[in-house]
């Protein structure tokens, strides 16, 4: 499979990492962004009705802009400039979803454990991002 050839797999002449890449779907980073924003989707229905469309909407925009906005720069084949731009807003939103996690433990929606794991799952996100705006060409 691909993926696994992405994970095990150095660069031999040619053939580098990138060339192997076919859509946004075969990125590593997408795959675990878009997994994680559907976990903290479900989470958040069972926010507060109050904050069902406040921090809860909030949260959920801001997951799936992580994944939307890899696939949204990845698609338009602009360039490795415009794809890092669109990594940097997927990177902001990352950051955006760590933020919101401090109000959703602070205000008990959800438990010490869920906030370390997504806490810890949306850095590992940002380190990602951050890997492929310094690699891209």
């Amino acid at each position: 499979m691909l993926l696994d050839r992405l994970r095990t797999e150095r660069y031999h002449g040619s053939e580098s990492w990138r060339a192997m890449v076919q859509g946004f779907r075969d990125l590593l980073v997408f795959q675990k962004a878009y997994r994680v924003s559907l976990d903290v989707h479900r989470i958040s229905l069972g926010f507060p009705k109050t904050e069902q469309t406040e921090l809860g909407g909030q949260i959920r925009r801001a997951t799936k802009s992580i994944a939307i906005n890899i696939a949204e720069g990845f698609g338009k084949h602009a360039g490795a400039a415009e794809f890092k731009r669109y990594l940097r807003i997927a990177l902001g939103s990352s950051e955006e979803v760590r933020a919101q996690l401090d109000y959703c433990r602070d205000l008990g929606y959800i438990t010490a454990d869920q906030y370390v794991f997504y806490e810890r799952e949306y850095m590992e996100i940002g380190k990602m991002l951050m890997r492929m705006i310094d690699v891209w060409q």
